[in-house]
Parts: structure tokens; C-alpha cells; sequence
């Protein structure tokens, strides 16, 4: 399989804490409850997109891992539909099925709400990302027992060769109650680190 790209830009965000391009971004107060901190990371970096609010947690961690890297204008595809998102996780959008759970499991407090409902699928984050970025290529969400650096790397080749896209965003957002962990990065043929197994393993685990 050809695979002549490079990983242009990445961002890990995991124990209250974000790396950006290895680079940390600092938050005033680290010490929350996850639901908090993306609270807080979104006021001091974006601010600008109310419908954060209404997103279910790993909405919200895909949307902010999305943003520091679809910030940078200079590593994006002029045309947007030039531009595809691959992500995956272990536990699906079971952190969102408990909540709705909760509301249909007493018959006599039955309160199913739809605002809940619609994020019972994991892939409702590449959705919100992709309308906050105007994104139109090809998207695909994989549930995986574990990070998955190979399969990443092979769709996201494939579909470059296949001239589906030009540029890639990939990664793993995961969220089981207060347990969180997100690791994105942008597959172009330009990019710092050469498109490997190895090289997206090493990025993943060093932060």
C-alpha cells in the first residue's frame, strides 16, 4: 500500500490535561471533574460555538480535540470536501446509553428525552465536527478493543490512495464516565512525523 504521507498536526487531551503538536496547553484550573474541565477548555479556547453545551462528553472531547488542530488554517485542504475524519473508540457512546437508560428505566418516572437520545451513537462527534468545520469528505467511526494505530493507519492511507480525500483527520475518543481519553491527528502528504504504525503509536502514547 503506497504510503507516502505525514502526520501534519496532533492533539492528545487525557487527565485534565492537552498536548498540542507536544506542546502542553495550559487550563487556570485542572483540577475538575471531566465534564468540567471540557467546560472550562472550551471558554478559554473557543467560546464562540454555544451548541457545545448541548453535546453529549465525547462530543465534546472529539469537537475540542478537533479544534486545536482544524484551527491551524495553514495544515487544512482549501476545499473542505477534499478532507475525510476517521475515529474510534472502545466503548462506543455507552457513557450517553447510560443517561438514556436512566430515563426509561422506572415506568412511573419515564422521561426518554430526544436531546439525550440523538447522542446515543458514537458517531454523532464527527458530525458535530464536521458541521463546526464545514467538512464534507468521507467519515467512518470504529469501535476497537483497544487504540488501534494500524487500522487507523491503513483506512486513512486507503482512503488517500483511493482519491477519496487529501487530507485525513484520525484518532481515538474514548469516555466511560469519568474515565477520558482523546488522541487526534491530520494525515496529509506533508506533515513533521512520517504516516507509520510506529510513529502514530509513539505520538499516542507520549503524552
Amino acid at each position: 500500500m503506497k504510503n507516502n504521507f505525514g502526520i501534519a498536526s496532533y492533539c492528545s487531551i487525557k487527565d485534565n490535561m492537552i498536548f498540542h503538536n507536544g506542546k502542553e496547553i495550559v487550563i487556570k484550573d485542572s483540577s475538575l471533574s471531566c465534564n468540567e474541565f471540557l467546560k472550562q477548555v472550551y471558554k478559554e479556547h473557543v467560546n464562540d460555538y454555544a451548541k457545545f453545551f448541548k453535546m453529549d462528553t465525547i462530543s465534546k472531547l472529539a469537537f475540542l480535540a478537533a479544534e486545536f488542530i482544524c484551527n491551524q488554517a495553514s495544515v487544512l485542504p482549501k476545499d473542505k470536501g477534499d478532507m475525510a475524519i476517521v475515529l474510534s473508540n472502545n466503548s462506543a457512546s455507552l457513557d450517553t446509553d447510560r443517561k438514556h437508560q436512566d430515563t426509561i428505566n422506572d415506568k412511573n418516572n419515564y422521561f426518554p428525552s430526544p436531546a439525550v437520545f440523538v447522542y446515543t451513537l458514537p458517531n454523532i462527534g464527527v458530525g458535530e465536527i464536521s458541521i463546526r468545520h464545514e467538512i464534507q469528505g468521507e467519515n467512518a467511526f470504529f469501535v476497537f478493543e483497544k487504540f488501534n494505530a494500524k487500522a487507523l493507519m491503513q483506512y486513512s492511507t486507503a482512503l488517500i490512495n483511493a482519491q477519496k480525500c487529501t487530507h485525513v483527520l484520525c484518532g481515538w475518543v474514548d469516555v466511560d464516565k469519568d474515565q477520558y481519553d482523546a488522541f487526534m491527528y491530520l494525515v496529509s502528504k506533508d506533515g513533521q512525523f512520517k504516516h507509520t504504525e510506529e510513529n502514530i503509536n509513539t505520538l499516542y502514547q507520549k503524552n
